[in-house]
């Protein structure tokens, strides 16, 4: 009986997560947290820092020492270089050999000395440059630059991609307040298809009133499907920025504009592109530095250890020696002045994009803060004109049905009553879009204007 117990009980929470699962709605936070989560471009830019931060690393390993090994043994099927007392015919210098081979010692019945017949060798080599005329200090430096402009590039992306989830979302949003506007605008034409075939029956109208009446029916619903097939396209499109499967149960939590209050800014405009165009100078002025230590006198110490013997095959023996490398550069210096007017030329062009892209950025400022003002302006008046429009067809339904107008200005009516559903759901996507877009570029409150 338990066990029977807990299957029912099983089924029945497979059943609810799968229903959960099919009818899953989606708040506008919600996507905006699924997308900094899931996003493509907003991962790749994650990962954009990552490589920054190893390119860092590999420049930071230029600080130390820079240690290598090495192994070579050999044996040669005759020796290399055979010596005997009697090839030597300078007396002191054989006297010497006989000395060596008594040395290393050598059984007395062996007169030959066999040299690089067999030979093993084992190193070590340590080198830690001194000066190399600041390019690993600035390499470093450039490093940390390229890790702070990935950082504001990650920070751009994810704000831009942010704006167009949003936009999306009330993309949706509003075709499907569409959809709703044009179902009632069906039901109103329902009901005046009754009233003008219940007129047609009683032979006070032609059958041209009703059929009017059907045409403007097929019209609307056409656009109905015109906006359901649109709303699945958007939906689509918003679960692929949102890193989703696409599922046609999807509901959206709209989010209704109750007001359209102006933000005001708070401060001065921190858009991240106006630190990366001043990453783009400094990086500039960096590189300028290293090519110009390219040319400056490099001192490098070392250090080489050696045990082994790859000459003699009786005796191993370990050495070592301690070296200082200087560099002085000199007709390189003809080179590296044209390089040093390239990177002058390149300095001078980043600036003056900087200072080209920022008066661009105050405009684009300016025209998000116009869209904004002009929608919220707007809007009042888009009511009102949705006011007159549900009155004016109130009104032209009941001269209809009084015969003191005709059909035609009934139809004329609920066409102007559609537009203006239409008109101040566009306007309020378009107000809330560009209040967002003015936010995201001068980091600005919601709070009124005094």
């Amino acid at each position: 009986m338990k066990t029977r117990h807990l299957l029912i009980l099983s089924i029945l929470l497979i059943c609810s997560h799968a229903s959960f699962s099919q009818n899953r709605q989606l708040t506008l936070d919600s996507c905006l947290l699924l997308a900094k989560q899931n996003n493509a471009d907003i991962c790749i830019s994650r990962l954009d820092i990552e490589k920054a931060r190893a390119v860092k690393a590999q420049v930071f390993t230029k600080f130390f020492p820079q240690v290598s090994a090495s192994f070579m043994a050999y044996h040669a099927y005759n020796p290399i270089i055979k010596i005997t007392p009697e090839d030597i015919q300078n007396t002191e210098l054989r006297e010497s050999i006989l000395e060596a081979i008594e040395d290393l010692d050598i059984p007395n019945d062996v007169t030959e000395i066999n040299l690089m017949e067999r030979g093993l060798s084992l190193g070590a080599n340590v080198v830690q440059p001194i000066f190399v005329g600041g390019r690993i200090v600035n390499g470093n430096r450039l490093a940390n630059l390229g890790i702070e402009a990935s950082e504001l590039q990650a920070e751009a992306t994810q704000r831009d991609i942010l704006e167009d989830i949003e936009s999306t979302f009330l993309l949706v949003t509003g075709l499907e307040s569409k959809v709703n506007t044009v179902e009632s605008a069906l039901y109103l034409l329902d009901s005046l298809h009754q009233t003008v075939e219940i007129a047609m029956q009683a032979g006070v109208i032609t059958s041209n009133d009703l059929i009017r009446v059907e045409l403007k029916q097929n019209e609307i619903r056409a656009s109905q499907l015109q906006l359901s097939n649109g709303i699945v396209l958007a939906k689509r499109l918003l679960c692929q920025q949102i890193g989703i499967p696409y599922n046609e149960n999807i509901e959206l939590v709209p989010e209704l504009v109750t007001d359209n209050d102006i933000p005001i800014t708070i401060s001065k405009s921190s858009r991240p592109e106006h630190r990366l165009l001043e990453l783009n100078i400094d990086a500039q002025k960096l590189r300028k530095r290293m090519t110009i230590g390219e040319a400056l006198p490099q001192i490098i110490l070392g250090g080489m250890g050696n045990h082994g013997n790859l000459i003699k095959n009786y005796k191993y023996n370990t050495n070592g020696l301690l070296f200082v490398t200087a560099n002085v550069p000199l007709s390189q210096w003809w080179e590296t002045s044209h390089k040093i007017k390239e990177h002058n030329i390149s300095i001078r062009q980043a600036e003056i994009m900087r200072d080209d892209l920022n008066e661009k950025m105050k405009l684009q400022e300016q025209q998000a803060y116009n869209q904004m003002v002009e929608a919220s302006a707007l809007i009042a008046t888009d009511k009102k004109a949705l006011e007159m429009a549900m009155e004016n067809y109130r009104l032209a339904e009941l001269n209809y049905k009084a015969g003191t107008v005709t059909l035609t200005d009934v139809l004329e009516a609920n066409t102007l009553l559609l537009q203006a559903e239409n008109t101040l759901t566009d306007r309020q996507i378009t107000f809330a879009t560009a209040r967002r877009r003015y936010k995201d570029l001068t980091n600005s409150s919601t709070d009124n204007k005094d």
